[in-house]
Parts: structure tokens; C-alpha cells; sequence
């Protein structure tokens, strides 16, 4: 059979400025390690195809397929609150887009593909346990329904990459409503280059956001766009407990996707302060902290788009400081809409913020497990499990207490307690990627070459909300040797 991918690169059309021609550096002895053959059918790709030697080769990088066009983008990107006027893609090459089955325009791109223009004194490559990493939670967040880049393949290249130590190397084959970020405008506000800036704005509007072609004030319409999506995105991190870890500039998406799987995790115990990444030192990044950096990372690209707002000044930041102050009204109201969900309630009450709020308080307090707080309460609303609860909370009384205002609460919304159960299950997920089985396979992948622990992580993160996974030993928390947990960005 013959490998095809019919590219169309609407990217590659703008003027070059916007990036660099840049073909992948061919590896040593590419291997195919994981397919998503899910993904590949969406796309409209031949998974049996892509499962060859040729598809192993078109994946790390060794072979150019007809049609694409390889590129490394440009972009700019304040990191940890510090402006870097040229970043781009060091180890990532864009080969095209596809139009999937339903209609959507999609990147494909080889992340750790060799050195760009961009590459700053970088090796252009990644290894394999970072890319596992974001295999794994990348999928693990499209099955939770977070919006996310996609993974549709792992390889590795038989070559050795070096951070520490030597670590075997790899190529990942991510799939993006497109590679555009903060950075990406901040890279031509930065040179002053308001004709490409247009481009931009005009590229990113047809391709996310075309129902706001026809607007006037379409530099401020779009501005309004990634605000919500953004505020509806950091919402979702927090009711199931992610934590980016480097969400810079460059990191933050246009297209309202979760990108750039770095030094990531999930809190187990809830903790707003959590930090996981080793370079937070300051916890710019923490988990709580989020909400408040989402805006930052907005409030960075409506600096650049006021130049196409308004040719008065004054005019144009008005209109950017109104559309900045629909962010916090925006993310709290997507934030309450979920954690009722996940509470089971129905109905909107004043006092559901206060019901909320103090749950969360007493999670903090006792270290309760997200995740498992969560899950339970759906057994405990319903009556089968009223015992389900106290054991996740060093003092128990204090959730004894809350309890009985929540039963209250949900008396007021009546309803059959299996509906509101299956509702809260649909909610409230089982499985996650928990740290320490993250690392139990990536470990298992780099030191023994055993795949097999992968997989079977991979196939349990598909099905996160099923009833069955409640039994699943994914589900359980650390044991308590598993001690802090530090991650890395990879680079």
C-alpha cells in the first residue's frame, strides 16, 4: 500500500516572513511505537498505511511526502513574565494541513524533527519520555473533553539525545487546529509590522473564527473569541485538576486548544498552590494560579491587536480594556456551570457559589484527593454510598457538616437520584493521568524498551468516565512513598 496525506497548507500561503522552509533532519533507525489509528481514521488517513516502514519514515521525519511543505513557524513569548522577541519552533517542523472528515482544517506537525532557525543553540530533538508524556495527556484530556492538541504518533529514532544523561530519542506526530499563539501576534507587534499583523488577524479569523469575517471591528471581535475560549479552557483545567506548568505567551493558543504539554500534571490532593515544574520556582504557574495568568497571556494580545483596532489610540484601548474585563465574568460563570455539573445540581441557586466554595475549602484543608472527591460524591448523592466520603478527608466531621447542606441543596432540585447519578458520572471522571503512573510507564518505555505498560495506560485513559473504571487500579491515588513530584519541560 501507498502512504498518502492530502495536504493543503493555508500557512505556508502567507508571506515568509511568518516562518522558515525548514525539511526535518532525517534520524538513524525510526520505529513506530504508538499509532492512533482513532485519530488517523478522523483525519481521513490510512492507519494500515501509516503502520509501514514508509509511514514510520514519513512520521520521524526521513521521508517528505507529496504535498507538504515543511515549516518552522515564527513567534515571539513572554517566558515566566520575561519578553523574548524571537522564539519560533527549535525542534518542531509543520509539514501541512489536512481538511479531516468533518471538514476541519488541521496541522500536522513533527515535534523533535531536527534544528530550525530557531533552534538557539538547541538540538532540535526531543526524547522519548517527554514525548510519551504528551501522548498520553494529550489523549487522556480530547477523551475527558478538553479541547487539546492531539497525538496520532510516537517514534523513535535510534539515535540518543542528551539532558542529563543520554535518553533515547523520539519524534511525536501532534495534530492542532493550528500552531497559532499569543507569541505568534506578538512576533510582528514587536517589529512594528501592522501589514502582517493584518495578515495574521485576517489568516486566524477565516480559519477559527469565520462567522466574524463579515465584522467591522473585527480586531476586537477576535480578541472577544479567544477570551471566552480561554476563560471556557482554564475552567476545565481546574475541575479536573491540570496543571500546564509553563503557560507562557507562546504556549497560549489562539484557537482555544491546550498546547505544549511540557513540565504538566495533575494535583492529587487539592491544593491551589500546587506547583509541579522545577523551573517555577515562584509559582507563577500554579495550579490556582491560572485564571489570573490566562488574563496576563490575553491582556499581551490585545497590546498587540490595538494598532488594527482603532487608528485612535484612546479608542482602541477602551475597546481592548472592555473586551479584558469579560474575562473574569466569563471564566467564573463557566467555572460555577461545571462544578454544578459535577455536584449533581440541576438548577442555579445564589448560595451554589458559597456550596461550592466551601468544598473546595475543606478539600484544601484535609488534602482531600480531587479526583476521588469528586467521583464519590455521585454515590454519595444518590444514597448507595453514604460512607464513600468521609475516608478521603482527615477530618471528617467538617465534610459530615457540609454534607448535610449539600443533601439539602439537592433536595430543592428533585429529580430521579440514577439520572442525577449518571449525570454526575458523565462529569466527574474516574481516571486521569495520574503522576505516578505517568512516570511508572515512561520509565518502563525508556529503561526496559517495554511498551506494554503504555498501552495499557493509553487504553484505560480512553474511557475515563465509565462505571467499570471506578474498579480500575488507574484510578487509585499514589501510595505515600511516591513522595513530591517534580516534572521537567523536556527541552
Amino acid at each position: 500500500m501507498t502512504l498518502s496525506i492530502p495536504f493543503d497548507n493555508s500557512y505556508a500561503r502567507l508571506p515568509e516572513a511568518f516562518f522558515a522552509r525548514t525539511p526535518p533532519t532525517p534520524v538513524e533507525a525510526p520505529k513506530l511505537v504508538a499509532l492512533n489509528r482513532k485519530l488517523a481514521a478522523e483525519l481521513g488517513l490510512d492507519a494500515d498505511a501509516l503502520d509501514t516502514a514508509e509511514g514510520a519514515a514519513a512520521l520521524a521525519g526521513n521521508a517528505i511526502l507529496p504535498g507538504a511543505d515543511p515549516i518552522a513557524t515564527a513567534y515571539a513569548g513572554h517566558q515566566f513574565g520575561q519578553f523574548v522577541p524571537q522564539l519560533g519552533d527549535g525542534r518542531a517542523i509543520l509539514l501541512g494541513e489536512v481538511v479531516d472528515r468533518a471538514g476541519r482544517r488541521r496541522d500536522i506537525q513533527l515535534k523533535g524533527a531536527g534544528i530550525t532557525p530557531f533552534s538557539r543553540r538547541g538540538d532540535g530533538r526531543a526524547a522519548l519520555g517527554p514525548v510519551l508524556r504528551e501522548y498520553l495527556v494529550s489523549e487522556a484530556m480530547a477523551a475527558l473533553g478538553v479541547p487539546t492538541t492531539r497525538a496520532l504518533a510516537a517514534v523513535t529514532t535510534g539515535e540518543r539525545v542528551y539532558r542529563q544523561t543520554a535518553l533515547p530519542g523520539a519524534v511525536l506526530t501532534r495534530v492542532a487546529a493550528s500552531h497559532i499563539r499569543v507569541g505568534t501576534f506578538q512576533f510582528f507587534a514587536a517589529r512594528r509590522n501592522h501589514e502582517a499583523l493584518k495578515s495574521l488577524l485576517d489568516h486566524v479569523v477565516a480559519r477559527h473564527y469565520p462567522q466574524l469575517e463579515q465584522r467591522d471591528d473585527k480586531a476586537v471581535a477576535l480578541l472577544e473569541a479567544v477570551i471566552a475560549r480561554q476563560a471556557a479552557l482554564i475552567a476545565q483545567w481546574l475541575h479536573i485538576g491540570f496543571v500546564h506548568g509553563v503557560m507562557n505567551t507562546d504556549n497560549c493558543s489562539v484557537a482555544g486548544e491546550t498546547i505544549d504539554y511540557g513540565p504538566c500534571a495533575f494535583i492529587d490532593g487539592y491544593d491551589p498552590g500546587a506547583v509541579f515544574s522545577s523551573i517555577d520556582e515562584r509559582g507563577r504557574y500554579a495550579y490556582g494560579a491560572q485564571p489570573g495568568i490566562g488574563l496576563w497571556n490575553l491582556t499581551r494580545l490585545a497590546e498587540c491587536l490595538i494598532p488594527l483596532m482603532s487608528e485612535e489610540e484612546d479608542k482602541a484601548v477602551a475597546a481592548a480594556e472592555a473586551a479584558l474585563s469579560r474575562f473574569a465574568p466569563a471564566f467564573e460563570a463557566a467555572s460555577i456551570e461545571g462544578y454544578r455539573r459535577k455536584l449533581g445540581l440541576t438548577t442555579s441557586q445564589d448560595d451554589d457559589v458559597r456550596l461550592i466554595g466551601e468544598l473546595l475549602a475543606l478539600m484544601a484543608e484535609n488534602r482531600a484527593d480531587n479526583t476521588l472527591t469528586f467521583r464519590r460524591l455521585g454515590a454519595y448523592a444518590d444514597g448507595s454510598r453514604p460512607d464513600a466520603m468521609g475516608v478521603l478527608f482527615e477530618n471528617p466531621t467538617g465534610f459530615a457538616a457540609w454534607g448535610e447542606r449539600y443533601r439539602a441543596r439537592l433536595a430543592t432540585d428533585g429529580g430521579d437520584p440514577a439520572d442525577r447519578r449518571a449525570a454526575m458520572d458523565a462529569a466527574n471522571p474516574a481516571i486521569i493521568p495520574r503522576n505516578h503512573r505517568v512516570e511508572e510507564v515512561i520509565a518502563a518505555a525508556v529503561e526496559e524498551g517495554d511498551m506494554a505498560p503504555f498501552e495499557r495506560l493509553h487504553a484505560a485513559l480512553e474511557k475515563p468516565f465509565d462505571r467499570a473504571a471506578d474498579d480500575s487500579p488507574y484510578a487509585s491515588p499514589p501510595p505515600g512513598d511516591f513522595g513530591p513530584y517534580r516534572t521537567f519541560c523536556g527541552t
